[in-house]
């Protein structure tokens, strides 16, 4: 088989992550064979990744024979090329998230490039003992951050306009998004991105949320936070409302609640995905609402669900499997998330999100918070 050349340029991608279980700004990966691995890097990170890093051989770029070039990827390109020497007669296979310019620097050096566009991707879903613990542990760290959000939201008192406020301001998105970067911080995690919506833009699934909350009205908060050291994801929503609680909004609410816990119940070894993803439709279109999915279209005029069931998580936050309107064999190891939602343009959102494990007895579910709209029960 062709060696193995994965490059990490400024961020690690997920695939220099898997290989070396190291982030590094620069750095340059080799596998020729199971056990017969290389990592590269600057003199800088050099201990660091003979401390960290996975490959059984690491060394100062300096020994590969680095030169100092105005064009830096050309210059990890030499690295490659003198790595490689005449093991690579074949060409080498890279990742499809290499940098272009990383791609067109090993061709004009003469190597022949196979894009691997299914890298590591049956190892990564089967989750190991250990990396179902780095998951577990960033689940746990999704709720203590989400738990800050709902008790910021609990102890804001609602003004004469209609707004939360706290400590004589308006209660917004970004303080509380900002509360929940600083409470993942503090236990050795980090998310790229927090979404607490609470205005009727939350009937956009994907909207980050800005401004200030509404009281009386759902809040979606929808943490995925990062392992500092593991780099591996957890993923958690919750809808909480600081009020009192529309009967329409409590009934979105148990509808979404009925179709998580119709989607965990089916995820084993052997189901597909699309048998999930559409058990979870059935149930949304049973108590009256709509989605997006072809013959489950249920009351296109009232709140619907337009996104997917759920998606396995990892070292990123979105990998395979899918559960979707797509075939899709679930196997033991693969860990995922159910997140049925429902949005209204104009009114607002609800959404709830599990993630877990299937294992060979069924679904080990990772989240152990209350699937609830009174943020007392949180507290």
């Amino acid at each position: 088989m062709k060696p193995l050349l994965l490059f990490a340029s400024e961020e690690a991608d997920a695939d220099f992550l898997y290989a070396t279980r190291m982030s590094v700004g620069e750095a340059l990966y080799v596998r020729f064979a199971e056990g017969d691995d290389l990592l590269v890097v600057p003199t800088l990170e050099l201990e660091r990744a003979r401390l960290q890093a996975r490959s059984g051989c690491v060394i100062d770029r300096r020994e590969a024979g680095w030169t100092e070039q105005q064009d830096r990827v050309g210059a990890w390109a030499d690295v490659a090329v003198r790595v490689l020497g005449d093991r690579a007669g074949g060409g080498v296979r890279v990742s499809p998230r290499l940098p272009a310019g990383f791609y067109v620097a090993l061709q004009r050096r003469g190597l022949e490039v196979e894009l691997d566009d299914r890298l590591f991707e049956e190892e990564r879903r089967r989750k190991s003992p250990e990396e179902a613990t780095f998951i577990r542990s960033a689940q746990e760290a999704a709720q203590v951050a989400c738990v800050e959000v709902i008790a910021n939201l609990s102890a804001a008192t609602i003004g004469h306009d209609g707004l939360l406020w706290l400590e004589d301001h308006p209660l917004t998105s970004e303080r509380l998004m900002a509360r929940a970067q600083s409470a993942l911080q503090e236990i050795g995690y980090g998310a790229a991105e927090v979404i607490v919506a609470g205005s009727p833009e939350c009937a956009l699934p994907h909207f980050r949320g800005e401004g200030p909350i509404r009281a009386h009205a759902p809040v979606i908060i929808d943490i995925f936070p990062r392992g500092a050291s593991s780099h591996y994801h957890g993923d958690l929503t919750r809808t909480v409302v600081v009020g009192q609680i529309d009967d329409r909004v409590r009934k979105m609410h148990e509808a979404c609640v009925l179709a998580l816990e119709a989607g965990r119940a089916l995820l084993r070894p052997g189901a597909n995905g699309r048998d999930v993803h559409h058990a979870v439709c059935r149930v949304l279109v049973e108590r009256g609402y709509g989605t997006t999915t072809r013959g489950f279209e249920g009351n296109a005029e009232g709140p619907r669900m337009n996104h997917s069931t759920g998606h396995g998580v990892g070292i990123e936050v979105h990998e395979p499997p899918q559960l979707r309107d797509l075939d899709y064999p679930l196997q033991a190891g693969d860990v995922l998330t159910v997140e049925p939602g429902l949005y209204l343009v104009g009114f607002g959102g609800v959404r709830v999100e599990n993630t877990g494990m299937i294992t060979e007895e069924g679904f080990d579910d990772f989240t152990t918070l209350p699937l609830s709209l009174d943020p007392a029960d949180y507290l």
